[in-house]
C-alpha cells in the first residue's frame, strides 16, 4: 500500500512571517470590532474594520505562497481567526438585530458539528481534514456579506445598495457554507468507516 505524504503540503516551524503579522492583527481587530459595534455604535468604523479583516485575509494566503512563508503556525491561525470572526460578527449582529436568529443558528451549528467531528481524526492520530476550497471561498461570501449588511444599517445614501448586496451574498455563502460542511462530515464518516481508531497504550504492561 503506498503513503501519500508527498501530496501533503509543507509546513514551516516559522512564526515571525508576514501571513503569521496579519492574522495576529487580524486577531486582535476581533475585540475591537465588538467593541465598536456594540458598545460604542460606531457602525462605520465596525464597517472599515470588516473590510479590513477580509483583504487581510486574502492578503495573507497569497503572500504565504508568493513569499514562500507557509508554517505551522499560519495553517492554524488563519482558519482559526476566520472563525472568531466569523462568529463575532454573527453574534454581534444577532445582538443588534441585523440578522435572524435561525441564520446565526445554521451558520453556527456547522461549525459545531464539524468540531466535534474532529474527534474521529485525532482517535486515529490523523491530521484534520485539508481545507476545501470551495469552503474558503464560502467564508470570503459570508465575511463579504457581513459588512455590507452593517452598510445598509447606515444612513447614507448606498444603505439599500448595501442590503441588498449583502442579503445576496449571505444567501450564496450561507448555502455553499452548508454544503461544504456536509462535504467536510462525509470525510469524517468514510475515515470512520474506513480507519480503526489508534489503541491507547495505558494498559500495555
Amino acid at each position: 500500500m503506498t503513503t501519500e505524504r508527498n501530496a501533503e503540503p509543507v509546513y514551516s516551524d516559522r512564526i515571525f512571517t508576514v501571513p503569521n503579522i496579519l492574522s495576529v492583527l487580524r486577531l486582535i481587530g476581533v475585540p475591537v470590532f465588538l467593541w465598536l459595534l456594540l458598545v460604542e455604535k460606531a457602525d462605520g468604523w465596525a464597517f472599515a474594520l470588516l473590510v479590513a479583516s477580509g483583504v487581510t485575509d486574502w492578503l495573507d494566503g497569497k503572500l504565504a505562497r508568493l513569499l514562500d512563508q507557509s508554517s505551522k503556525l499560519g495553517a492554524l491561525l488563519d482558519p482559526l481567526v476566520d472563525r472568531l470572526y466569523l462568529l463575532a460578527t454573527l453574534g454581534g449582529f444577532l445582538i443588534r438585530g441585523i440578522l435572524p436568529w435561525w441564520v446565526v443558528l445554521i451558520l453556527v451549528g456547522r461549525d459545531a458539528i464539524l468540531t466535534v467531528t474532529l474527534g474521529i481524526y485525532k482517535r486515529r492520530d490523523l491530521p484534520p481534514p485539508e481545507v476545501i476550497y470551495l469552503g474558503k471561498a464560502a467564508t470570503f461570501a459570508l465575511m463579504s456579506a457581513l459588512p455590507w449588511l452593517l452598510a445598509g444599517q447606515m444612513d447614507w445614501a448606498a444603505a439599500g445598495f448595501g442590503r441588498a448586496f449583502g442579503g445576496a451574498f449571505l444567501v450564496w455563502g450561507t448555502a455553499v457554507y452548508v454544503w461544504t460542511g456536509i462535504l467536510y462530515l462525509g470525510k469524517a464518516v468514510a475515515v470512520a468507516r474506513a480507519i480503526p481508531p489508534v489503541p491507547h497504550h495505558d494498559h500495555a504492561g
